[in-house]
């Protein structure tokens, strides 16, 4: 990955706020969900209810791919990056607080749900293995397979 490949993968990454992550479910399937997320760098983070099923997915079988595209008008301007790697629940007091701190920092909103219990929720980090960014302003179907 040259410079400007991670300063545009970083900048997609960083200002957008949803992306739709594909764990794979018991049967097989693959179960697509949109989340929102928080990312340091290229890692990115994010929250989901312990009992959930993408959470129990992810126990199972922890490889995952997701997408994160830039609002666009017109195709030639889509702008994004598919990525597969790994989700890790994260355990760590210390990566669990700062983590906490970004949600809080790009979701303020988080400050005012109420009633969720420790061990209630689930937050995972994910570490890419493989990028394709995709820039279609460079041409229709324009890809670059990177490697973090």
């Amino acid at each position: 990955m040259n410079a400007n490949q991670k300063k545009q993968i970083t900048q997609i990454i960083t200002e957008t706020d949803d992306m739709t992550i594909a764990t794979v479910r018991p049967d097989g399937f693959p179960q697509a969900t949109t989340v929102s997320y928080v990312s340091d760098g290229m890692t990115i983070y994010f929250g989901t209810s312990d009992d959930s099923q993408k959470a129990k997915n992810i126990a199972a079988n922890n490889k995952i791919s997701l997408t994160i595209n830039r609002p666009y008008d017109s195709w030639d301007s889509i702008c994004g990056i598919s990525m597969g790697g790994f989700a890790h629940r994260v355990s760590d007091p210390d990566e669990l607080t700062r983590v906490g701190q970004l949600m809080l920092e790009k979701f303020p909103q988080i400050a005012e749900l109420e009633g969720l219990m420790p061990g209630e929720a689930a937050l995972f980090r994910i570490e890419p293995v493989a990028i394709s960014l995709l820039d279609y302003t460079k041409g229709f179907g324009h890809t670059e397979n990177v490697t973090p």
